[in-house]
């Protein structure tokens, strides 16, 4: 088994870059100044997996260790944790979940394997709610694992997930469907009962009620997604890139034609959008 003396010289890089006479940039980040790194640095990996740009991605994923092992360092430095102790925890938390390779658990498909994941986290969870049971230590909840810092629609499905987890689920995707009409129809309600502005759009002093029903909508949405084994973030990313590809091929064709998109007819720009999808 290869020894990854790589990563442990890149492990005494960051060591001396945060040392008393490495760099002064690094000495003085904290946890907090270059958390929103982490959410960059990922983001831009899944770009390059996206776009098939494998050198890209190889590049990419060194900038995402990079902000593991950094932060690993910080910790260490303020006598907090060590990459070790990040690697080991992850480890043996990768055994724990996995029963069907390290122990004795059964799993035929991926969905039996995500059972079993889920499975062994209420476990965990409910040892965790032992603990807390301590004076001084507060009990988790099921939720509280879910960062409020995901993308909404990516906390919208790992909510979801969780509380599928333990029995909080609809029987078929045709009762998810009626939720989802459900949620539509009191969202039209709202809609309809708000004040408006003079453009039609829903006055501020009612935004926030309209925006809960929209949400609601969403979030049944995503429980199709669910249930059809399909992931929502993907799926709207997807989308997205799609809607880019055919509003890049409006743009160059008016450009072809000396105008600006803004110089195009609705009627002009619904027919290269079709023209779009049709060379597709």
């Amino acid at each position: 088994m290869a020894k990854h003396s790589e990563f442990n010289a890149f492990v005494e890089t960051i060591a001396a870059l945060r040392a008393p006479d490495g760099c002064p940039w690094d000495r003085e980040q904290t946890h907090a100044s270059i958390a929103k790194n982490m959410i960059e640095e990922a983001y831009e990996a899944v770009d390059a997996i996206e776009s098939g740009d494998v050198a890209h991605l190889r590049e990419e994923l060194g900038d995402v260790l990079l902000q593991v092992v950094l932060q690993s360092q910080i910790a260490a430095d303020g006598a907090e944790f060590t990459i070790d102790d990040v690697c080991r925890d992850v480890n043996e938390k990768m055994i724990r979940r996995h029963p069907h390779v390290f122990g004795e658990a059964k799993a035929k498909s991926a969905g039996d394997v995500l059972e079993l994941w889920d499975a062994v986290k209420l476990g965990e969870l409910g040892a965790s709610d032992t603990q807390a049971e301590s004076p001084g230590r507060a009990r988790e909840g099921l939720l509280d694992g879910v960062p409020t810092s995901f993308p909404s629609l990516m906390q919208a499905q790992k909510i979801s997930r969780k509380a599928v987890s333990v029995g909080f689920e609809w029987e078929t995707i045709e009762d998810v469907w009626g939720k989802v009409a459900e949620e539509t129809a009191e969202l039209k309600q709202a809609f309809a009962a708000a004040p408006k502005t003079d453009k039609g759009t829903v006055a501020e002093e009612a935004k926030a009620a309209v925006e809960l029903e929209f949400g609601d909508v969403l979030f049944s949405l995503v429980n199709v997604a669910r249930k059809m084994g399909i992931d929502a973030e993907s799926a709207l990313r997807a989308t997205c890139g799609k809607f880019r590809r055919r509003w890049s091929f409006i743009e160059g064709a008016a450009w072809v034609q000396g105008r600006t998109v803004e110089d195009l007819s609705m009627g002009e720009m619904q027919a290269l959008w079709d023209e779009a999808k049709a060379h597709e």
